[in-house]
């Protein structure tokens, strides 16, 4: 099984990237592929753009991974309660190959905050509009308060029973 998995955020120090390092790890057999972001950074999408100087590479590679993938794991920071701008623009880019972007895979939607909103505000809007663009959704976890929740050290999860509810969503997406 292939897993491309990502968080969908520009941040290098970003608490959702360590979010989703953590879920991959508890995939057992897998040729896991975690990407950043930041390689696929791309002049901000305008039809303008795209009418002058086509789909840029970085759009069809990040497209040519879901692709190639047999599940896809995001988490999502939030900015000002919604998608980060780099993440946005990537996803705008792929939508001009084919708005199916996710391509019918099975997928597993995370998010995680400093606060006690755990971004749930962006991962409601990405459950909610992940079936208009070919995404089988097969779980998805909020980690609120990630630093009183996660353990910056071992790299883990220390809460049981949000730990307990990733395996299972883990589990879920692999079935």
């Amino acid at each position: 099984m292939k897993v491309f998995a990502f968080a969908a955020t520009s941040s290098r120090q970003s608490i959702n990237k360590q979010l989703v390092q953590y879920a991959t790890s508890l995939i057992a057999n897998a040729d896991i592929e975690l990407i950043d972001l930041n390689d696929f950074e791309m002049p901000i999408y305008s039809t303008d753009r795209e009418t002058e100087h086509g789909i840029p590479d970085a759009a069809q590679r990040f497209f040519d991974k879901i692709t190639h993938a047999d599940a896809v794991i995001i988490s999502f920071a939030e900015h000002n309660g919604t998608y980060t701008a780099a993440y946005k623009n990537v996803f705008d880019w792929a939508s001009r190959i084919n708005q199916k972007v996710f391509q019918n895979k099975p997928m597993l939607l995370l998010s995680a905050s400093p606060g006690p909103g755990g971004a749930k505000s962006v991962l409601t809007q990405a459950n909610a509009s992940a079936p208009f663009f070919a995404a089988q959704v097969k779980g998805s976890l909020s980690v609120p308060s990630f630093y009183d929740n996660f353990d910056m050290v071992s790299g883990k999860l220390n809460n049981a029973q949000l730990n307990e509810q990733l395996t299972a969503q883990v589990k879920a997406l692999l079935s």
